[in-house]
């Protein structure tokens, strides 16, 4: 069971208790269910299987650091760093496979010097076992490479 089906079913019954108590169902429902809605986006984004904490990208080194952290995973299969410029579509990056609950990931993207635009645009792609997916939020980077790297890059590249 997803943690975004299981969140309405406690709401669900969390309402009945609070109906019961304060003998006005609808105001009361309707404030649990913001205050919930309220913690869920102040401490993390619920996506597919997981739980995300964070997810954030930065230039670090002549490279960019993508990281995340997850507060639970279940039923999670893979995520899938996507990068995009402003003028293209997503294209895949690297899959990574889930470490489980409380876990904190970094990759850094090494090819991000092949192209001469200079802001990527990165999301999550998260599969659940039953091939499900979603999406994190995307999240811009401003990234800049000396132009040693670029040109050192494009040599390694044609002897590949």
């Amino acid at each position: 069971m997803s943690q975004v089906t299981q969140l309405l079913k406690f709401l669900k019954y969390f309402s009945f208790f609070i109906d019961f108590l304060f003998k006005k169902p609808y105001i009361a429902y309707m404030k649990i269910k913001v205050v919930l809605f309220a913690l869920i986006f102040a401490f993390g984004t619920i996506v597919a299987g997981a739980f995300l904490d964070f997810f954030h990208a930065k230039s670090e080194d002549g490279q960019v650091k993508i990281e995340w952290k997850t507060a639970s995973e279940s039923n999670l299969k893979e995520f899938v760093v996507e990068r995009r410029t402003h003028n293209t579509p997503f294209m895949e990056v690297t899959t990574i496979q889930p470490k489980g609950n409380n876990s904190y990931y970094a990759y850094y993207d090494e090819g991000a010097y092949k192209t001469t635009d200079v802001i990527y645009v990165y999301r999550l792609k998260i599969f659940d076992r039953d091939n499900s997916t979603s999406y994190s939020r995307e999240v811009s980077v401003s990234h800049s490479v000396s132009g040693f790297k670029k040109t050192w890059g494009s040599i390694k590249a044609m002897f590949r």
